[in-house]
């Protein structure tokens, strides 16, 4: 699985390979280690809306499996994480639980597992390049998870969780996990408060090539504009966005 926050990756599953030409279910249900007992569970998981509108005859699409498998994800990572970290206030629980539930993770998960060559599409998506998509294919993962629980139950939809999407080393990867976003906090608060998004520019760089300090300064139009420094330009970046949310809460309360 992969998660992506600052400068740390964390990457388990299967090593990716760049095919985009549609393969068997058989494979996938070799890739994944898991047998369905009843195999249309499978086929309606991998049915996108497109190529079930183009069918000839009644097909059900993966939305409904989509919509249960967000369900069962967000209970097992839950339990994961509260055995995990049981001394966790709930508030540090759920921000950790999102960055492992969303879109972003799952799409690059469902990537590592070449989700997108087992999709069956619609001849317009198709021509889209529907099976690189990411967000398809998060809504693939998603809906995976609900026929391996509609199958096998509890305890497959688990196993399946924990090998691929879950990080097998979650205590050392805490204090990424658990980290605030900033600049998503910060977009949340612009958008809330009708003000422009943030711009984001690189004021200045010092030191050697292998210990560059990167100064970042983030503008939100005329309402204000903060700085931040760090050993990366992504770490420069969240701390360039907490000091202008704290600016623009700080000026809305004076």
């Amino acid at each position: 699985m992969v998660v992506r926050r600052g400068r740390r990756r964390f990457c388990r599953g299967v090593p990716y390979r760049h095919r985009m030409a549609k393969a068997s279910p058989e494979i996938l249900q070799e890739q994944i280690a898991y047998q369905f007992r009843d195999p249309q569970w499978l086929l309606d998981a991998l049915t996108h809306s497109s190529y079930a509108r183009e069918g000839s005859g009644p097909l059900r699409d993966n939305e409904q499996l989509e919509f249960l498998g967000d369900a069962v994800l967000n209970f097992l990572v839950s339990v994961r994480l509260a055995d995990a970290f049981p001394d966790y206030p709930e508030g540090k629980l759920s921000r950790g639980r999102a960055r492992l539930v969303a879109a972003e993770h799952l799409g690059r998960v469902a990537l590592q597992l070449d989700l997108g060559r087992y999709l069956r599409l619609g001849r317009g998506e198709e021509k889209t390049g529907g099976r690189a998509k990411l967000s398809l294919m998060a809504n693939a993962l998603e809906a995976l998870v609900a026929a391996i629980y509609r199958d096998g139950g509890l305890r497959a939809a688990r196993r399946f969780v924990q090998r691929f999407i879950l990080p097998t080393d979650l205590e050392a990867i805490a204090p990424d996990l658990f980290s605030i976003d900033y600049k998503s906090a910060l977009q949340e608060y612009l958008q809330a408060h009708h003000l422009s998004a943030a711009v984001y520019r690189v004021a200045s760089e010092a030191g050697p090539e292998h210990r560059k300090i990167f100064m970042v300064e983030a503008a939100a139009g005329d309402h204000g504009m903060a700085g931040g420094s760090g050993n990366s330009k992504k770490t420069a970046e969240q701390q360039a966005a907490r000091a202008l949310l704290d600016s623009l809460r700080k000026g809305r309360h004076a």
